[in-house]
């Protein structure tokens, strides 16, 4: 990225080519299955998914006057990631998510705590990213958060 971008557009705008069709067809399959409740802006210079404080108005623990995260994505220098602060935390998330991974790509599953990388772009996953969007409700997120993430 040449500068930090104010909108979600103006983040895919600065995209090289090859990297723009992919980030906007994985923010379409976001914004067409995230529960109600999730707004799409920029988090952490990324595109994010987060609860609004008009929802949830303590926003995340570490930097309270940020909304509470779910999902960013972004363009990174050797792939694009997408990463879902829940995956690891909601019981039974991660195992289901990697049983299906391989039902859906050709390529292997490349994932960090909570962060997913694809390498390449013509094999991403679009449909299981849409099932892992909708597996978690704003209620859901919120109630896991305050038990598990934000008590430590």
């Amino acid at each position: 990225m040449i500068s930090k971008p104010e909108t979600p557009d103006a983040y895919v705008q600065q995209l090289a080519p090859e990297r723009k069709d992919a980030i906007e067809k994985l923010r379409q399959v976001l914004k067409e299955n995230l529960p109600d409740g999730y707004v799409e802006e920029i988090s952490y210079g990324m595109i994010g998914y987060v609860i609004p404080f008009s929802i949830y108005p303590d926003g995340y623990a570490v930097k309270p006057k940020v909304p509470l995260p779910l999902m960013n994505l972004a363009s990174q220098k050797n792939h694009i990631a997408l990463y879902h602060m829940a995956v690891g935390v909601i019981p039974g998330l991660l195992d289901w998510f990697q049983a299906e991974y391989p039902k859906h790509s050709k390529t292997k599953l490349d994932m960090g705590k909570g962060c997913i990388r694809f390498k390449k772009i013509d094999d991403i996953p679009y449909e299981l990213i849409g099932q892992l969007a909708q597996k978690v409700s704003v209620q859901q997120w919120i109630d896991t958060y305050e038990n598990a993430v934000r008590r430590k």
